[in-house]
């Protein structure tokens, strides 16, 4: 039987809507959407760059807690509100997922807060 373990960032929203950071499950870890905001002072830059570089530090946080980095994750999928946004951001992802790359989606979507303009979820396998 697996052992089923939460992990959070403090994130507000996550206290506030009721779902945690990454769930792991066995050798299964899942990174919920997560966004361009630093946790630790609830800010969010305007640059959809920046945004990103947070992103990737907020997962690389949340994998760390799970025993993971980037090169174990297996799937991304990137959510975007404006598709132009998506091109700038591509040396940060790659530069992140580039030596081991995982599956990937892109999907345009909205996002809860308009100042939000990318959000990334991962899956990842503990090896």
């Amino acid at each position: 039987m697996t052992t089923r373990q939460t992990i959070t960032s403090g994130s507000t929203f996550e206290e506030r809507i009721g779902y945690a950071r990454a769930v792991v499950d066995g050798d299964h870890v899942y990174v919920s959407g997560t966004t361009g905001y630093d946790y630790a002072t609830m800010t969010i830059a305007d640059d959809v760059v920046a945004q990103c570089a947070q992103v990737i530090r907020n997962v690389e946080a949340a994998l760390a807690e799970a025993g993971c980095t980037l090169a174990d994750v297996v799937r991304v999928r990137y959510l975007l509100p404006d598709r132009a946004d998506f091109e700038p951001c591509w040396p940060t992802l790659k530069a992140a997922f580039g030596p081991v790359p995982p599956a990937a989606t892109m999907m345009v979507c909205g996002l809860a807060d308009p100042a939000m303009r990318i959000e990334i979820e991962v899956d990842a396998r503990r090896h």
